[in-house]
């Protein structure tokens, strides 16, 4: 079996100059970015349904006020291996208004534990930390 291109769905969360996203750290560069929250899209399912199961399975969240941003495709290496990926991109908001007041909050997904973070717009826009895909910029 060769290399997979992956279909997955993210939700774009703002909150005035804030964006929720999720830490990653990459061992192999020692590099830490971020990205929205949501995930693969199964066989069957359509992004936006993917978007909304992967949001209430992570986070126990429904979303709102969703709207379609476009696809992106993401060529990048990850841990040492190559990834590719088409990126379903929503912008969304938060049912529940708690979610807004919190400064992090812990997940987990394939037995692992991750955290979101409300992070200021202009740190990605900055350079200062990366957001991935870097196409997602065009949308803060």
């Amino acid at each position: 079996m060769g290399h997979r291109i992956r279909a997955i769905a993210l939700g774009f969360i703002q909150n005035g100059s804030r964006l929720f996203v999720s830490e990653g750290f990459d061992p192999v560069k020692q590099d830490y970015f971020y990205r929205a929250l949501g995930g693969g899209i199964e066989f069957g399912e359509t992004s936006l349904e993917a978007l909304k199961r992967e949001f209430r399975e992570e986070l126990q969240a429904e979303l709102t006020n969703i709207h379609y941003l476009g696809c992106l495709e993401n060529v990048f290496t990850f841990n040492g291996k190559p990834g590719h990926e088409f990126v379903q991109l929503y912008r969304c908001d938060f049912v529940d208004q708690a979610f807004y007041q919190q400064e992090q909050v812990n997940f987990a997904d394939s037995d692992q534990t991750y955290t979101a973070y409300w992070i200021e717009c202009d740190r990605f826009q900055s350079g200062e930390l990366r957001l991935v895909p870097p196409q997602c910029l065009q949308f803060l």
